[in-house]
């Protein structure tokens, strides 16, 4: 078997006790679309421990970025919490994955719509600048227990608006929806499971948008088994079917791991 290359640490950043991010350097034969995963991890009792991670720095960035969260005992994100610049991260070099722009049909908006971890993927697709060539308004959603768990998202919202090239292509196209289900909203946010903010119109409204149509509409779903098992139901439910890479249709679904 060969052996798996291994990329180096650059950086980490640990926004609370069960989630942090990091960052990690690209070999230049790595290609992915926005939006894919690739399997990582680490070396343990002298085998390779991987899973799926989404890729979440967008396609043109020179390093690699991933969103994780803590399981104390878990095999893997036990050991990968503890990394630190200069440690090795393996990497499978083939990415891959159905939270791309070519799963979808044309169409005018495009909902980005995520629980935890599930951000990920998103944070890739909303720094594309070929998302914004597709779509005339991209909405990204971010629903957390608390506060502090929807840190990661903002950052990345205020990287784009900080980021002078960037930020001429996307203009005021991007609209971020963050809302929580443990924790009292506060000012400018929404409270609540995203399911119910869709059904009870909350979210619409807050994004001075209609309910979802097929004519218009296309959703990228990735969280918790049980958001993703309501949501495609409600996405059903509004006359959107679901595309593949092979079939592009008006709404996809990470199916390869639980954000």
């Amino acid at each position: 078997m060969a052996a798996i290359p291994s990329e180096t640490v650059l950086s980490t950043r640990h926004y609370t006790d069960d989630l942090f991010a990091f960052r990690t350097t690209r070999p230049a034969s790595f290609r992915f679309r926005s939006g894919e995963f690739a399997m990582l991890g680490l070396m343990a009792n002298g085998k390779p421990l991987l899973r799926a991670y989404s890729i979440a720095s967008p396609n043109w960035a020179e390093e690699l970025e991933f969103f994780s969260i803590k399981v104390p005992e878990g095999p893997l994100t036990s050991r990968l919490a503890k990394i630190a610049p200069g440690d090795q991260i393996l990497l499978k070099p083939r990415p891959t994955g159905t939270l791309v722009l070519d799963a979808l049909l044309p169409g005018r908006t495009l909902w980005l719509v995520s629980t935890g971890t599930g951000i990920a993927p998103f944070a890739s697709v909303a720094r594309d600048p070929e998302t914004y060539e597709r779509f005339a308004r991209v909405i990204l959603t971010h629903t957390c227990r608390t506060q502090a768990e929807l840190q990661y998202g903002i950052d990345v919202v205020d990287g784009i608006r900080a980021d002078a090239l960037l930020s001429e292509v996307v203009g005021d196209r991007l609209t971020h929806v963050a809302s929580v289900t443990r924790e009292d909203a506060g000012p400018g946010r929404l409270e609540g499971r995203i399911t119910r903010l869709i059904e009870a119109g909350e979210l619409f409204e807050a994004t001075g948008t209609r309910p979802w149509s097929p004519d218009e509409d296309r959703v990228m779903l990735c969280g918790s088994t049980a958001m993703l098992a309501d949501t495609r139901a409600l996405c059903e439910r509004a006359g959107l079917e679901e595309g593949s890479n092979a079939q592009p249709g008006r709404f996809v679904v990470e199916k390869a791991f639980v954000g």
